[in-house]
């Protein structure tokens, strides 16, 4: 048996019983592979511990197999699964991903991404929320013709590819089940107000609300920015009205957490006597108790697809089917609210 640690190409295309080219073709992903022997290869390569020789596999394919991610997110919960997933789809097609965090000071910040071009050449480049929408690092990033994707972006939609899901929809749908639940005093606290998606969440609230004639007291909304500590002060002011609500909905899982915490501390019974609900569905979501009704984004899928698109054969060719991908989401229902 060969030893994995030594295992070379050769070695894999004499186990499968197929050309050096063919092993070759399937490591960089080549379609003209059948199904059949690209399965039968990555086993055989796998069951022998091969690694393919980075350095060949640039200059065979013109490409660095690194991939760029850049953040300035305020939730902690949303970057950390975000990471995981684009880490786990980077590995599964040969890739690296090099993350990176957005500076205050925009100049430094274009600082590091001319940087980490220049010294990684990296194919492709993912933008989270709000960076997504930072007009100095878009136009940046097409100066040097560096392909990027954007995740859920809130303007320049036909600038370069992005993934997103209806965040006005999915706010609309959970709060009038909060609705049909009985509840009419419900209060939203808003996300970070850099992010257009949280323009879109409380816009499907506040339309949810006017589509079943309930009209919403001013001091039931108050801005968040997605960290815990934020949902702690709003819904410590939220809960110290003289008519508190009887419901909240956060603009994301912390917050919402944070609200569940804050009734607990003043001895309300989390749904009973004030229902919680959040948006992300994290893994914070099923950490907390009780466990937190949220909406579901499809943040795994968002980043597998952003992965695959930067990975792909073809690059992105301008074209508006190319360049939008909108992922469903689901509201899962759990203790932090009851349902009829």
């Amino acid at each position: 048996m060969v030893d994995p640690k030594r295992a070379r190409l050769k070695d894999v295309a004499q186990r499968a019983g197929v050309s050096m080219m063919t092993v070759s073709r399937v490591l960089n992903q080549d379609d003209k592979v059948s199904a059949k022997t690209r399965e039968k290869v990555l086993s055989i390569a796998n069951s022998m511990g091969y690694r393919p020789n980075v350095s060949a596999r640039r200059l065979a394919s013109n490409k660095s197999f690194f991939i760029g991610l850049l953040y300035d997110n305020p939730s902690q919960a949303y970057i950390s699964q975000f990471l995981l997933s684009a880490l786990h789809s980077c590995r599964s097609k040969g890739y690296h991903l090099i993350v990176e965090k957005a500076d205050d000071d925009i100049e430094n910040t274009l600082i590091s991404i001319k940087q980490l071009i220049d010294e990684t050449q990296m194919d492709g480049m993912i933008l989270l929320p709000p960076v997504c929408d930072d007009k100095a690092i878009l136009s940046y990033l097409k100066q040097v013709n560096m392909p990027f994707v954007r995740i859920a972006p809130d303007s320049d939609l036909t600038l370069s590819p992005y993934i997103c899901m209806d965040d006005y929809q999915a706010a609309f749908d959970v709060t009038e089940q909060l609705i049909q639940a009985g509840h009419s005093r419900i209060a939203h606290i808003i996300g970070d107000l850099k992010q257009g998606v949280s323009r879109l969440r409380y816009q499907g609230f506040l339309d949810a609300l006017r589509s079943n004639q309930i009209t919403v007291a001013p001091e039931y909304i108050i801005n968040g920015s997605f960290t815990y500590q934020s949902g702690m002060q709003a819904s410590a002011a939220l809960l110290d009205l003289p008519l508190r609500p009887t419901a909240i909905f956060a603009a994301n899982d912390e917050m919402a957490a944070a609200a569940i915490s804050v009734a607990q501390s003043r001895g309300l019974n989390v749904p009973n006597d004030v229902a919680v609900v959040g948006f992300d569905d994290t893994q914070l979501a099923t950490i907390v108790w009780p466990h937190i009704t949220t909406v579901k984004q499809p943040i795994d899928d968002m980043a597998h697809v952003a992965i695959s698109v930067l990975t792909a054969d073809e690059p992105y060719d301008g074209t508006h089917s190319q360049a939008r991908h909108v992922l469903d989401f689901e509201i899962v229902h759990r203790g932090s609210s009851l349902t009829k």
